[in-house]
């Protein structure tokens, strides 16, 4: 969450003129640069976690209702693949829209190249946006309704997500990937 507010807070610097002629990046690299480091996060959360413990579900305290683990991870992946198809003007598929994910998508090997595929789609999808398009409204979308907005969306969603998968690991005895370094 920490990461969305910066991203937030830095994009009025990166949108001046000056600011882009300076540094020479384009609104692509800083949104690749964010769905990277989200990217890295997530997954290694996801790997981290034995493939027997994906069906984890808390049960010390009120959690009536959420997810399993495997659901989390397929949730950002179907989220991302959403997120995607609305920044490149496109329609999310069923499975995509509805935010779980195939349900022939079971094992933790299937799960985590969905997760890797739906990065891949999010980071062709941020390649698209550029100065022109970047706060363009793009027509037939809901509560957002520009590419900077589903790329931030993407990126806070993911690590709202990494955060809740985070927790789980740590309920299981195993310690995150990124505590670890």
């Amino acid at each position: 969450m920490k990461s969305a507010l910066f991203l937030l807070c830095l994009f009025p610097v990166l949108f001046s003129h000056n600011s882009f002629a300076q540094s020479k990046l384009s609104v692509s690299d800083v949104l690749d640069f964010w769905v990277s480091h989200t990217e890295k996060e997530v997954t290694s959360a996801a790997a981290a976690m034995p493939e027997e413990k994906y069906s984890f579900v808390p049960v010390a305290g009120q959690f009536d209702g959420v997810r399993s683990f495997a659901q989390q991870v397929k949730h950002v992946a179907a989220t991302n693949y959403r997120l995607a198809t609305y920044i490149l003007v496109q329609k999310p598929t069923p499975e995509q829209e509805s935010e779980k994910g195939p349900d022939s998508i079971r094992s933790k090997a299937q799960i985590l190249d969905y997760l890797a595929a739906s990065f891949a789609e999010l980071h062709r999808a941020v390649a698209t946006v550029d100065e022109e398009n970047v706060v363009t409204a793009i027509p037939g979308t809901a509560r957002q309704h520009t590419r900077l907005q589903f790329a931030i969306d993407a990126v806070g969603h993911s690590y709202d997500h990494y955060g809740q998968m985070v927790e789980y690991l740590r309920m299981n005895g195993i310690v995150p990937p990124a505590s670890r370094r």
